[in-house]
């Protein structure tokens, strides 16, 4: 018994004098539980952002788009003359509804010609575009109500007959970004491309970590001593096995009739910088930390979380500010914007310029990080090389 007790006092201090274990075991739960806390703190979705466009511009639409602004679940972000740009506008604000108020509104109110009012929604994300679409019903139901009541009142209408009979005017939903109506052209994609990103880490992870602990780093510096050429032949393989996963995920996307097409070249850029971006952080960690082990905790830590943080289908702007700076410190968080937009919203390439070039950052910042680490630890050993020479 004495030495079971030992062994089992002897595995507490193995587990105390490891620092990333340690900090990983006791750090990682509290680090999730604050983390994916502060994702979902509000329990709710306000302030979605929606554009109006009102094309009456009379006392009767502006009481609408008042109305529109008093509701919590929603924020008015822009209000256009027209139509024209309207969905590019939409874009940008990130709104997942557009509100026609056509021409002629008030009149046809008041003619009772039953002007209709028309909701275009983004059903891409059917979270946001829910909340957002029954926020902006409810203020059509109330102003419908409101403004029969009140005319069947002025005719003598007794109140309770009044409030069964209103309808001075017609919403028309158009539900917009439904792929046959399947939730799987939203969920599969957005899941795989973070396994991607996941499996990218966890082999970079080893790259240089794998060459200090077998103690081949010196035969690597005397075979390659210039610290980017170095890092090109780290990189280089994983980049080029990217695409045996992007052809396998292009299988499961003929195996289950998901037909996304259009955009080819932009996604392809978009994901060259996103593999260049992952690459930057996997290869830094792993020059970084001399260890397999630690290295690949590390990165575990960095990607578990992504998807969750990435806005994919819980909106950044509901996260506290410090949860949306880490989140933008993620590859993925900026991949899955330009799949969403590309794909699912069919943007201009316009919109992707922002995601591209966020993710060309971290990888020029990583890259040239793990490239003046990787000089210093160059010269290092070749020092070390030439006294053992002498």
């Amino acid at each position: 018994m004495k030495k079971f007790i030992h062994l089992i006092n002897r595995e507490f201090r193995l587990f105390f004098s490891n620092n990333v274990l340690r900090l990983l075991f006791i750090g990682a739960p509290i680090l999730y539980g604050v983390l994916i806390g502060a994702v979902y703190q509000k329990g709710k979705i306000t302030d979605l952002p929606i554009i109006v466009v009102d094309q009456d511009q009379s006392p009767m639409s502006v009481k609408f788009i008042d109305m529109l602004e008093e509701t919590e679940s929603i924020e008015v972000a822009a209000v256009l003359p027209s139509l024209n740009d309207a969905e590019n506008k939409a874009i940008d604000e990130e709104a997942t509804v557009i509100v026609n108020l056509p021409n002629g509104f008030t009149s046809g109110i008041q003619q009772n010609r039953l002007p209709e009012i028309t909701i275009f929604v983004d059903a891409s994300n059917t979270l946001t575009s829910n909340t957002a679409l029954m926020a902006v019903n409810g203020v059509a139901m109330t102003m419908k109500a409101g403004i029969q009541i009140e005319s069947q009142l002025k005719k003598g209408v007794p109140e309770y007959i009044a409030a069964q009979n209103y309808e001075p005017f017609k919403t028309t939903i158009i539900k917009q970004s439904i792929r046959s109506g399947n939730y799987l052209y939203f969920m599969l994609p957005g899941v795989l491309l973070t396994v991607f990103q996941q499996v990218l880490l966890l082999g970079l992870a080893l790259t240089f970590a794998a060459e200090y602990e077998n103690g081949t780093f010196k035969e690597l510096v005397r075979k390659m001593p210039n610290p980017f050429g170095m890092l090109a032949v780290k990189i280089i393989p994983y980049m080029l096995m990217s695409i045996g996963i992007l052809l396998l995920y292009y299988g499961f996307s003929k195996y289950y009739n998901m037909i996304i097409g259009g955009a080819f070249w932009a996604f392809s850029l978009s994901t060259f910088v996103f593999i260049l971006a992952v690459c930057g952080i996997g290869v830094l960690v792993s020059i970084v930390l001399p260890n397999q082990l630690k290295a690949t905790e590390v990165l575990m830590v960095v990607a578990t979380p992504s998807f969750i943080l990435s806005g994919f289908t819980w909106p950044l702007s509901q996260m506290p500010a410090w949860v949306q700076f880490i989140a933008e410190l993620i590859p993925l968080t900026h991949y899955l914007k330009t799949f969403r937009l590309l794909y699912l919203n069919h943007a201009e390439i316009s919109h992707i310029y922002g995601p591209v070039i966020a993710m060309a950052i971290i990888a020029l910042v990583c890259l040239s990080l793990s490239a003046v680490i990787l000089y210093f630890k160059i010269r290092k050993t070749k020092i070390a090389l030439e006294e053992n020479a002498l």
